[in-house]
Order: structure tokens, then C-alpha cells, then sequence
């Protein structure tokens, strides 16, 4: 999983950022290209439980319009893929539908190498049956789903100042859930859902790489705050901090820094009804009372510190190793990148940080790669856990799909992502784990999960390979094992497909597709599907 500078910033200080980007490999400027292409397509799908489940068979036609695009100037980079499908049902079991997915990244330098603007956004569905995490099997989860949106977009500055470099970014984002998914399985309790929110982040630093002195120096700063619907929750974060990196060899530096950061969360209770009962909406979501006090989740201020190593050993290899004090305690986190060659990336991160679904979603569109493949599950249209960057890197969100919640939480984790395109194959996987910690008031309609866990482990093995010049073949292996402390209820979700597809000259393309998918929770048979599809494609 790629973590971009910005996002570093907010976690470690602007100067470790600049300390791990001098140790990227920076790529060539790429030849000036264009390419969009806008497609009709024309599916059919069966879906069958072979064992556990209804046993119902839903068969279902689908008309989908969309594009893929991408463009790369000296001043612009985008990559874009939309879909939107409509699905008409057979019967009952199956009824219609309207799917809108997609994903997005762009950038555009305003003045050169000074003033650029970036911006991303991400559409895409979940479960919300209460199988958590098991959003691989989205093509046999009926109406149980619900809509995610997220988007971010803001400015950043790089310039000098004589021998200073002077760093400045603001970021804006906003996330929203569409429909409730606080639904649990039978005799789980329940709990509460994401409405939508609104993230705020400005970053400033100040600072001189090494050469002019024996040592490079930063000073840095930051506030972030998000506001969510769901019992008016707060997030605030103020941070400042120096930091120093002393280059040791030609290809190690030692980096530290030592700062102050005040972070503080709280939310308000949920309305009661004349039994003491807490009030919801339509959407299952708590109505917020707006005469409760505002309570406290997390409130923590006072000096964070970090020490580490930095090793570059070729331009194409960088390691980061930190050990610091922050959030109260000892925190463990770093990064490794290694590009072997110009057709193949492998990058590795353990994380340590405060976050909210909201702002996990966020960071992780600000991770996306300025040029990338996003992977489609054929039957359901949806976009798989990852993309996968064309020239270095990637991002997986299925960590930060699987455990949806209003809820601030400590998130420990780490995640490792391997691409390579190889002549008539390109393959790739993204894998990891995570811990979440719940952080909320120790009173109010919450305080059940306040210290709470949840643990999620998943893994995705994507792959292509190109037969002959009108035919290929693509597959994908998806795996999400879903520790939940918070309802006690485990869920497994496993799967497979392949695709065949055969170009009929320049436009019109045929498809097939195949595949397997398990879903299993705790107390629960597993419910295993077949899928099968076949399709036309005519890209204009």
C-alpha cells in the first residue's frame, strides 16, 4: 500500500515526509498521452447457492455504460473509471437495480514545480446484512448492500526561499454512507452507522536538506479536524514538531523529532424516548440531542518524539524504521519501497495512528498512484479491494471497507502490496492486517464499545495474461477474515472468478466469466455460490 507525503505529514511530521520522499526513485518525465474510452455493455448472470442459503437462483440482465480514461501531460495526470449499470431481475429473488461505481485520481500543476492542485473520489457498495468484510460477495447479497461515496481535493505548495524549502497543503474531503448498515446478524447487537462527514487538514513546514550544514532540518505544523452527522462527533488534531536527519554513509541518515500535538474527540449522546430508550431515524441512524453536553472519547495533549533510520542503498530501494512516543504510548512504524525494475514495484507499511472511517477512506484515496488499473468483480460490476499503479505502487481499501462506524478508534496495522507487468502478463497482490481499538465516551448511547476491538486480515491476488492479440484472461483470489470483538460474530469471505475475453476487431469485444464465492460466520453454515456471465462489450 502506498502512502503518499501528505499523508506522512499528518501522521509523523512534515520532515519525515521529506526525509522519505528524497529516498523515493523519482520516474522519468513521461511522454505527453491521452486515452479515453467510453464503453456500452450488455451482461447476463446467474447466481446459484450450491450450498447453505436460500437456495434461490437469481438470473438477472444488465445494461452498463462507462469509461475508462487517462491522461498524462507535463502539467496534468489523471486516471478515471466510472460504470453505471442497471440491473433488471428474472424474478422475486432478483429485483432491479441501479449500480454506480467508480474511481478517481487527478492532479494539475498550476505554475511549475510550485503551485499544484490534486484531487480524488471513490464510489463503490458494502454489505449490510451483517456479514462484515464479506464485500467480495456483493453479486449474492440481493438488496443487503448500501452505497459509499468519498471525495477530497486541495492545493499544495513547494517552493524555496534562498536555500529553505517551504511546504504548504490544505486538503478538504468528505465522506458519506448512503443507507444504513448497522444491521446485525440474528441475536447481534445493534450498533450505530455512518451518516457522513467532513474532513478538514492543513499542513505548513519550513526546512534545509542537508549539504549547506552536516544535518537536514525541518520545522513543521498541523491542524486536522473532522466533523461527523452521526451524535455530532468531533475530531480535532493540533500538532507541531522539528525534526533532524544527520546523514551518516553515503546511503544511511539517522532522522528524529520531537514536537507537541493535542488531539481531542468527543460526540454527543443520542435522543431518549420516555422509556430512556435511545431514538433513531428512519435509516436506523441515532438522532443526536442537541441539548446533551458534548463528552469526551479521547483527549490527550502534550511532547511526541520519534527516532529512526533512513536507508537508500540505489535509487530504486528505500527503507524507514521509527520507534516513538505518541497516542500515550510506545508506537512501532515505518515503510519499505523497492522498484527492482521499471516493471515490477513492491512496497510493505506498519502503521500506528488515530483514525475514523471517514479519514481512512480519505488517506487512503490520497495514497492512489497518479496513474493506475482499478479490477472489477465481473458479476456484480463493483470495484475489487485494489488498484494496481501502472508504473509503481498501489492501494488496497479493503481494510478501511470492512468495519464501517461513526467510531474514532487506534488503528495498528500493516499492509504489503506487490505489481509487476511482465510482456503478455501482469499480475499483482495486496495483502494485510489490521487492529482497530474503539474510542468513544465512557458514557452515552456508545459506551458498550469504547475499548472494544475488531481484527481484519485479508489478501487479493490479482492477474492478466494476454493469449494472442485478441484474446485474455483475468482472474482474481480474494480473501477477508473478519475478527469481530465489537458483535462477536467472525465472518470469512472467500472467492474466486476468471474472465475470458475475445476482441472482434476494433470495438466490439465478447466475454466470460466464472467463479466461486464462501461466506461464513460464526454460528452460520457457509453459504457457497456459483456465478457464471457472459457479455458484450462495444467500446466507442
Amino acid at each position: 500500500m502506498t502512502i503518499p507525503t501528505s499523508s506522512l505529514a499528518a501522521r509523523i511530521g512534515t520532515a519525515s515526509a521529506l526525509a522519505i520522499a528524497l529516498c523515493v526513485p523519482q520516474t522519468a518525465q513521461a511522454r505527453a498521452r491521452t486515452h479515453v474510452s467510453p464503453y456500452l455493455e450488455v451482461d447476463q448472470t446467474v447466481i446459484a447457492d450450491i450450498k447453505g442459503g436460500s437456495g434461490d437462483v437469481l438470473t438477472y440482465s444488465s445494461v452498463a455504460v462507462g469509461v475508462d480514461a487517462s491522461v498524462q501531460t507535463q502539467r496534468a495526470e489523471a486516471t478515471i473509471d466510472l460504470r453505471y449499470e442497471h440491473q433488471f431481475g428474472w424474478n422475486k429473488h432478483s429485483a432491479d437495480s441501479d449500480l454506480i461505481s467508480g474511481i478517481a485520481s487527478a492532479r494539475y500543476q498550476i505554475t511549475p514545480q510550485t503551485l499544484s492542485i490534486e484531487g480524488g473520489a471513490l464510489a463503490t457498495r458494502v454489505r449490510t446484512d451483517g456479514f462484515t468484510g464479506a464485500n467480495g460477495s456483493l453479486a449474492s447479497a440481493g438488496s443487503n448492500h448500501t452505497n459509499v461515496y468519498s471525495l477530497y481535493a486541495g492545493p499544495t505548495l513547494t517552493t524555496h526561499v534562498g536555500e529553505l524549502s517551504v511546504n504548504a497543503a490544505y486538503r478538504l474531503g468528505y465522506s458519506r454512507v448512503e443507507d444504513d448498515v448497522s444491521v446485525t446478524l440474528p441475536g447481534g447487537p445493534a450498533l450505530d452507522s455512518f451518516g457522513d462527514s467532513t474532513f478538514h487538514s492543513i499542513t505548513a513546514s519550513v526546512g534545509m536538506q542537508p549539504g549547506h550544514l552536516p544535518f537536514g532540518w525541518t520545522l513543521s505544523a498541523g491542524y486536522d479536524r473532522e466533523d461527523a452527522s452521526q451524535l455530532d462527533q468531533r475530531y480535532e488534531d493540533k500538532w507541531a514538531r522539528a525534526d533532524v536527519t544527520v546523514p551518516v554513509s553515503r546511503t544511511v541518515a539517522a532522522v528524529g523529532g520531537v514536537g507537541y500535538e493535542a488531539i481531542k474527540i468527543s460526540a454527543r449522546d443520542a435522543l431518549r424516548d420516555g422509556l430512556g430508550n435511545p431514538v433513531v431515524d428512519g435509516g436506523g441512524r441515532f438522532v443526536t440531542d442537541p441539548a446533551s453536553p458534548r463528552m469526551l472519547a479521547y483527549d490527550s495533549d502534550g511532547l511526541i518524539w520519534d527516532v529512526g533510520v533512513l536507508w537508500r542503498p540505489s535509487r530504486r530501494t528505500s527503507l524507514e524504521a521509527r520507534i516513538g512516543h505518541r497516542y500515550g504510548g510506545m508506537q512501532y512504524f515505518g515503510s519499505f519501497a523497492w522498484t527492482p525494475d521499471s516493471r515490477s514495484s513492491f512496497g510493505v507499511a506498519v502503521y500506528s495512528s488515530i483514525d475514523s472511517f471517514g479519514r481512512a477512506l480519505l488517506h487512503n484515496l490520497d495514497g492512489l498512484p497518479g496513474s493506475f488499473t482499478a479490477h472489477r468483480n465481473p458479476f456484480s460490476g463493483d470495484l475489487t479491494g485494489c488498484v494496481q499503479g501502472d508504473q509503481s505502487g498501489g492501494q488496497c481499501f479493503n481494510d478501511t471497507l470492512s468495519g464501517i462506524t461513526t467510531a474514532n478508534y487506534r488503528h495498528r496495522g500493516i499492509s504489503a502490496q506487490y505489481a509487476r507487468n511482465a510482456g503478455p502478463l501482469n499480475w499483482g497482490v495486496g495483502l494485510g492486517y489490521s487492529q482497530r481499538k474503539f474510542l468513544v465516551p465512557n458514557s452515552g448511547v456508545l459506551a458498550a464499545l469504547n475499548g472494544t476491538k475488531d481484527e481484519n486480515y485479508y489478501g487479493d491476488v490479482f492477474a492478466g495474461y494476454a493469449i494472442d492479440p485478441v484474446s485474455t484472461l483475468q482472474g482474481d483470489v480474494y480473501v477477508n477474515v473478519f475478527n469481530a470483538g465489537v458483535t462477536g460474530f467472525d465472518v470469512t469471505n472467500i472467492g474466486s472468478y476468471v474472465t475470458y475475453t475475445r476482441t472482434f476487431g476494433q470495438r466490439l469485444s465478447a466475454n466470460a466469466s466464472l467463479g466461486i464465492d464462501s461466506v461464513k460466520a460464526q454460528d452460520i453454515e457457509a453459504i457457497i455460490s456459483a456465478l457464471g456471465q457472459v457479455g458484450l462489450r462495444y467500446q466507442f
